[in-house]
């Protein structure tokens, strides 16, 4: 099964052509024969990354948002913030399994990420930190099982028709 899938950039220095993440993902995303609908770079603005994720949430052909940036510890970095002012519910396991992997990679570096994900309006928003290691610890580690619906013994994609049940 294809998974229709959305990827922001959130930086402030970074542009299209030398997003290494983001160009990590892109290819990944393809590699795993999923459909990449859109993909943008905005600055770490709040009001801004939180209109483009309001905007994708509210398409039907979206299942899945992936950032990438804005996960860490300094003042600009504010991407778990704005995902929390729009979630429906907290996936806490997939921090906790993505800094589980990271710490394999880089020791206790590992506990400055805050990457997470969210449901919101019966999306998956995962929010990645910015590093191309860490993306790559992401993807390869979880989101490449998580979105295959072969997976087992579960996986985020059997739950897509159950999302926004009331």
């Amino acid at each position: 099964m294809q998974v229709n899938i959305a990827l922001l950039t959130v930086t402030d220095t970074r542009t299209i052509e030398n997003d290494k993440s983001g160009a990590i993902l892109v290819k990944k995303i393809k590699e795993h024969n999923h459909n990449l609908i859109d993909r943008k770079i905005v600055k770490d603005e709040k009001d801004q990354i939180k209109k483009i994720l309001l905007e994708w949430i509210k398409k039907d052909n979206l299942d899945v948002i992936i950032t990438t940036g804005g996960t860490g510890l300094t003042g600009r970095d504010i991407t778990p913030e704005v995902i929390g002012e729009i979630k429906d519910k907290e996936i806490p396991g997939f921090g906790e399994l993505f800094r589980e992997l990271s710490y394999k990679t880089i020791g206790t570096s590992a506990m400055q990420s805050r990457a997470c994900a969210v449901l919101a309006n019966g999306k998956y928003i995962f929010a990645l930190p910015g590093s191309s290691g860490g993306v790559t610890d992401a993807w390869d580690g979880i989101l490449k099982y998580q979105l295959d619906i072969n997976h087992k013994p579960c996986n985020f994609v059997e739950l897509f028709p159950r999302l926004k049940e009331k």
